[in-house]
């Protein structure tokens, strides 16, 4: 009795059921949409790496085709998220509000009516269950008292205190417990019987009910299976026929780089085979001002620029090999690149983790196609870190004996590309000696484990611990 149950809870299990699919398909349908983002991000930024970096002709776009693929799965996979929402989890939703009636004083209608029809089925048996249960108690009893009054008897026998009177109310008492046994005992059987005659009607009534559950249950069930054959078509790309041509597209790009024609191109348009601009003769110009040094224009000059220099003496003889200006700064100078701190995204700003990973990721090709290479390289310059009068050029402008006390092991923080010769480069991780501390415009001086020697950025390291 009430056992019944189990199964009316499996209606309202069914119920949750519906949400827990409803929340594993959202929950996909957001990985999806994260992953399409990822891969769009990954591919707006490598493409603009790649065709801004060294690489060029055909291989440069067997390479962008990658960028292209990402792009076209990305926008398979959105397709994925909203077939999983608009199609998938609204499916669901309806078919439960539809399956599923709340009533007003909780619980869902279904399963009231399941709780009822077992109730109903169940309450005549087990009415006679506990007529049953009370006519064998009573036999019980009845016998219990029996063996209680036959064993008094037998003992008063041997008692020769007893007087016959005594006796003979020992003996009625037990002849009296026999006919409570006998009495009991039918109608305990009688009462057994009437259960017996009723359990066949009565498990026809409770299967009724319970079949009636059953189709219920079904229902759900082969929905469940419904549904998550759609899911598994959505998922599955590789029975789409654009997924597949995306990956054809891919192979074919990639087996049209052309090695040869790469070749071909870099000496028509880089090599021997470009255009020349043989020099010429220029008249002389009065302007003197010469081309400053990539660092020295990104340093923030508050200082004087003498410009339109007249030159005296024997000067004057000689042609204008560089053009120069004369520039006096003040102490307060700071170089562009102390400007950048990596950290300050990090506070009151708003940027999002993807800026500040394109922030980050602006170092990793500093190349440019357009690159312009300077025209004069002649020793006479005075920005040239490698000028010497040493003929064999042997000369390493940071050949300086440094305490072995100032060196501290640091570790880079974000890859940085060296803009000038006497820079150096590395990558985020990388381990390298600070030779010396950090000068006014917050630039240190440090060796990488490979020997090399150079400039970097101060903010971009930190102590090893």
């Amino acid at each position: 009795v009430g056992n019944y149950k189990r199964t009316v809870k499996r209606i309202d299990d069914g119920h949750r059921l519906c949400n827990d699919l409803m929340n594993c398909i959202h929950e996909r349908a957001r990985i999806e949409k994260v992953y399409a983002q990822q891969l769009t991000e990954w591919a707006k930024r490598w493409k603009q790496l790649v065709e801004k970096g060294p690489q060029y002709g055909t291989v440069e776009r067997a390479w962008c085709a990658f960028m292209s693929e990402a792009e076209k799965v990305s926008e398979l996979h959105l397709e994925v998220k909203g077939s999983l929402m608009n199609e998938d989890f609204e499916k669901i939703k309806n078919w439960q509000k539809e399956a599923f009636h709340k009533q007003m004083m909780g619980g869902f209608k279904e399963t009231k009516e399941a709780e009822d029809g077992f109730r109903k089925a169940q309450k005549p048996w087990a009415k006679k269950l506990k007529e049953v249960e009370a006519a064998k108690k009573a036999y019980h009893a009845a016998c219990k008292e029996e063996k209680l009054a036959i064993s008094r008897e037998t003992n008063s026998k041997a008692d020769p205190a007893l007087n016959p009177e005594q006796l003979k109310k020992l003996q009625d008492k037990v002849e009296k417990s026999k006919q409570d046994v006998l009495k009991t005992k039918e109608k305990y059987e009688k009462s057994l019987k009437e259960l017996d005659n009723a359990t066949p009607q009565y498990m026809e009534n409770m299967e009724q009910v319970f079949e009636q559950c059953q189709q219920f249950e079904e229902k759900r069930l082969r929905f469940f299976r419904e549904v998550l054959l759609e899911v598994q078509k959505h998922l599955d790309l590789s029975n789409v026929a654009s997924y597949k041509n995306i990956y054809r597209e891919l192979e074919q790009n990639i087996k049209t780089a052309d090695a040869v024609e790469d070749l071909r191109w870099f000496r028509a348009n880089q090599g021997p085979g470009m255009s020349m601009n043989w020099p010429q003769f220029e008249e002389w110009s009065a302007d003197l001002n010469r081309t400053l040094s990539r660092r020295e224009k990104k340093k923030a000059s508050d200082g004087v620029t003498l410009t339109g220099i007249n030159q005296t003496g024997d000067q004057v003889s000689q042609p204008n090999k560089h053009s120069s200006s004369l520039s006096v700064q003040s102490n307060t100078v700071q170089s562009v690149q102390s400007s950048y701190n990596p950290f300050e995204d990090e506070e009151d700003t708003g940027s999002t983790v993807s800026e500040k990973e394109d922030n980050k990721n602006k170092n990793v090709s500093s190349y440019e196609k357009n690159q312009s290479y300077p025209t004069d390289w002649s020793d006479e310059e005075s920005n040239n870190p490698f000028s010497s009068t040493d003929a064999n050029g042997d000369t390493n402008p940071f050949d300086e004996d440094t305490p072995p006390a100032m060196e501290v092991r640091v570790r880079a923080l974000y890859d940085y590309e060296g803009q000038e010769q006497d820079e150096l480069s590395f990558k985020a991780g990388d381990e390298l000696t600070k030779m010396e501390n950090e000068d006014e415009q917050g630039w240190c001086k440090g060796r990488l484990d490979n020997g090399q020697v150079g400039l970097y950025p101060a903010n971009y390291v930190e102590p090893i611990q």
